[in-house]
């Protein structure tokens, strides 16, 4: 495990990766500072392979846990396991790209155990005090969670939301109305 992590973690530092060309400078700066210090192991990577998109998910939604990748959200099901698992992670930094994302994108959840396929279901927009996109799922779940608008200037009044179904769960799902 202790591999996987280190391996994980010198490809999120490694020149070029992330990409930072839609980051805010200030989310470039905070970033560059969290790796200066020794963080926690990664639970898993969350990777979206047509956003070229690559990033540690470690548990946790504090700024530090932010600055350094995405976070597991606290009372959510693991990574990996059954049911609903939460992520966060900020606008301006690893999960601005999910700007361009699409029903029918593929996320891929890594741990040296195991990989998983995620297929996106939806996207769309709450109040930050909806907290119902993180209730338990009947399948495998994952949601993303980020603030919105992506390119709004101070604290975002709203939540952009990411819903994906695990692959071999998707037939089981009917399909959500936009």
């Amino acid at each position: 495990m202790r591999q996987f992590a280190d391996r994980e973690v010198a490809a999120a530092q490694a020149p070029g990766a992330p990409d930072l060309a839609l980051w805010a400078p200030e989310r470039i700066t905070a970033w560059r500072r969290a790796l200066e210090t020794q963080g926690p192991a990664p639970l898993a990577v969350l990777r979206i392979p047509r956003l070229s998109f690559d990033v540690p998910v470690l548990e946790g939604t504090d700024e530090t846990v932010l600055n350094r990748g995405v976070g597991h959200i606290e009372d959510t099901a693991a990574p990996g396991a059954d049911g609903n698992s939460g992520i966060a992670g900020h606008r301006d930094g690893f999960f601005r790209g999910l700007k361009d994302i699409v029903a029918g994108d593929v996320i891929e959840l890594r741990t040296p155990q195991w990989t998983e396929t995620y297929r996106v279901t939806r996207s769309w927009i709450v109040n930050p005090e909806d907290v119902s996109v993180l209730d338990p799922t009947p399948v495998r779940s994952m949601t993303l969670v980020t603030c919105f608008p992506f390119y709004f200037i101070g604290s975002a009044p709203q939540r952009f939301i990411v819903r994906a179904v695990r692959a071999d769960d998707q037939a089981r799902v009917a399909p959500t109305p936009r």
